[in-house]
């Protein structure tokens, strides 16, 4: 009986022993294949393709065009990125539908350049807190909830433009026109408002015409065929951007009156049919260099997505006032050929 019992006790030692051992070694094999998964990136991490929603304004604008080639082309130095562009085409719900189209394809960075401020505010809201970084180019919405702005200072911009106007015209003055932007968006009001800060220095300088033309030349032409023919007397056209600044002109030429009259002008771009070649070619008095922040803002991009690095709030990009005197020199500083 006792042999039996001794039986029982190393069956049941060996039982328990080999049972432990086949549990040791069942954490063992789950340690390394957390480790393998973790390693490997299989979880989200070590991802290796981003995609990235440009959702813009429109491309009626030559400055907007140029905005998504500066993109496309500091996006190109970087394998590891690509991006879907989409066309507003000056329609806030397009726009709204675009974002929306971008937060469902779950893409991994929005950069939005919006039509309007007030509009877009809800959907880019919506993005931000989705988890997708925002990066708000030129024109701004409203609070703070992305994760950052990119422009130019439109208000000093506005100011230089008006300070040069009351220069130009001395203390005897004169009569001007303003062909405004798209209403509702930030630039025109800041624009606006920078002007006419820069021109109260001199009392005798008066805005006597004030329309919008929304950005584009053509509406421009239209909008100042009807001024020329309601005022006789126009001493400068002060136009929101290069585009409007040219309609001007071409719609005063027709009318045999662009020698009457200055133009100025906001963007600068240097290519054949830009401002800088307007300067040169004397239809502009004065263009300002607005960067279009695109190549900036793949910077930011790179930053956020490759390097997981925190970006600035808020990025300020610098502006420099062209006239005949250095049109030339700046046209080859920024790559016109």
């Amino acid at each position: 009986m006792s042999n039996g019992r001794i039986d029982v006790k190393k069956w049941l030692f060996l039982s328990f022993a080999l049972l432990l051992s086949l549990m040791l070694a069942a954490c063992s094999d789950s340690s390394e294949n957390t480790s393998s998964t973790a390693n490997s990136g299989s979880g989200g991490e070590e991802k290796k393709e981003f995609l990235i929603g440009m959702s813009q304004a429109n491309l009626g604008e030559p400055w907007r065009v140029a905005m998504n080639d500066q993109i496309q082309a500091a996006a190109d130095e970087h394998p590891e990125l690509k991006v879907v562009f989409a066309d507003a085409a000056q329609d806030n719900s397009k726009q709204i539908a675009d974002v929306e189209n971008f937060i469902q394809q779950k893409v991994d960075l929005l950069i939005i350049s919006p039509n309007e401020a007030k509009p877009l505010t809800a959907v880019v809201k919506k993005a931000y807190d989705a988890g997708i970084p925002v990066i708000v180019l030129d024109r701004k919405v409203e609070g703070d909830a992305y994760t950052q702005y990119i422009g130019g200072d439109n208000k000093l911009i506005g100011k230089k433009a008006g300070e040069y106007v009351a220069k130009v015209l001395g203390e005897k003055g004169g009569k001007v026109v303003e062909i405004k932007g798209l209403e509702g968006s930030t630039p025109q009001q800041e624009r606006h408002d920078g002007f006419l800060e820069g021109i109260s220095s001199n009392p005798n300088v008066k805005v006597i015409a004030s329309q919008n033309a929304d950005w584009l030349r053509d509406k421009a032409i239209t909008v100042m065929e009807n001024i020329l023919q309601a005022n006789k007397d126009i001493n400068v056209v002060y136009g929101h951007n290069d585009p409007a600044a040219e309609g001007a002109y071409i719609a005063a030429k027709n009318a045999g009156r662009e020698k009457e009259m200055i133009f100025i002008g906001i963007d600068g771009l240097p290519t054949p049919d830009g401002g800088l070649k307007a300067v040169m070619e004397g239809r502009l008095s004065a263009t300002y260099i607005y960067p279009t922040g695109g190549k900036e803002a793949i910077e930011s991009a790179i930053k956020i997505l490759l390097d997981k690095e925190e970006v600035e709030k808020t990025v300020i990009l610098d502006t420099i006032e062209v006239t005949k005197d250095n049109a030339e020199q700046v046209y080859r500083q920024f790559g016109g050929k």
